[in-house]
């Protein structure tokens, strides 16, 4: 890029911000139509969102039903599904007005390297939140639920009283709230990948750094999955393993990258081959070599010796 056209990219402090708030407007207004269409639809969302749960409590009772415990409990489970419809929504829209608003500030090589990676990162987060709903979620409930004791209706035990029965009566609030977290949760860790690249094509990562910490990465991955996962093991050991092999699928792409940059330094000539520079030290070191000897004057005189040790 020319000096002139530098300059006529180049706008005042003013500008940028009044670019940076029209854009805020626009993706405002994206998320609050988006809001305005799940809510609409708020009770097929929830619907939806309740079927892992359906499929398990229909199995074990029959009927499938949540409460709540509260009055406006109705009006802010429904508030709550549609902003989240809302932000999945509006997230296409709203990440192509952060690229509108960034892609002008960039060359054209490195919007060929970024956009690759700003269209990836709604796919992956559509898989990990796939995995999470339709994976992790029912085995998570199935375990839960495992602890009802339904007892048998009017039977007594031979020794004593029939069985407690212990029946889940599930709020919506706390499900939502279970649900969302899992669906975010997984969403984000399969941005890993995206994040480390580009990390790396920025030159503040490499692969060798990912590989000498891993030891550290997985006591912090088994941390992450314990916080986010409910206290079963199964739910934690999915977790950790989905995490950790986005890791080190990450230490994959960031040595691709690693590659490709060393490559285009050697091209540039601003990589030294070590390996080309030993045999001119070599050559450097031979000839004469000068040696001090002692004459049978006790002086010590210093001669000249080539290869041989015949003087020169």
């Amino acid at each position: 890029m020319s000096d002139s056209e530098v300059e006529t990219s180049a706008a005042p402090l003013i500008e940028h911000l009044a670019e940076l708030r029209n854009r805020l407007i626009r993706s405002v207004l994206a998320f609050v139509v988006g809001m305005l269409i799940s809510y609409s639809v708020s009770q097929q969302i929830f619907d939806f969102l309740a079927s892992p749960i359906c499929t398990q409590l229909i199995e074990a009772t029959g009927e499938c039903g949540l409460i709540f415990t509260g009055l406006q409990k109705g009006f802010t489970t429904a508030l709550r599904i549609s902003m989240f419809g809302g932000f999945i929504l509006a997230f296409p829209i709203i990440g192509w007005q952060l690229w509108q608003f960034v892609a002008p500030g960039l060359y054209k090589k490195e919007k060929g390297a970024f956009l690759p990676f700003l269209l990836a990162s709604p796919v992956l987060f559509f898989i990990g939140a796939s995995f999470a709903f339709y994976a992790v979620l029912p085995l998570a409930f199935d375990f839960f639920l495992g602890y009802q004791n339904l007892g048998a209706e009017g039977a007594e035990a031979l020794d004593g009283p029939a069985a407690v029965g212990i029946t889940f009566l599930g709020t919506i609030d706390e499900y939502l709230g279970l649900t969302m977290k899992f669906v975010l949760a997984f969403g984000l860790t399969f941005q890993l990948p995206v994040l480390m690249t580009l990390l790396a094509k920025a030159g503040m990562l490499n692969a060798k750094a990912l590989t000498s910490t891993r030891k550290y990465a997985i006591v912090a991955i088994l941390g992450l999955a314990a916080v986010i996962t409910p206290p079963d093991v199964i739910t934690q050991i999915i977790m950790f393993t989905v995490i950790y092999g986005l890791y080190e699928l990450s230490i994959i792409l960031v040595k691709i990258v690693d590659k490709k940059r060393e490559a285009q330094l050697r091209e540039d000539g601003f990589y030294d081959d070590e390996d080309d520079a030993e045999p001119e030290v070599k050559e450097k070191a031979e000839g004469p070599i000068l040696e001090i000897v002692e004459d049978d004057d006790d002086d010590f005189e210093a001669d000249a010796f080539d290869d041989e040790n015949k003087p020169t």
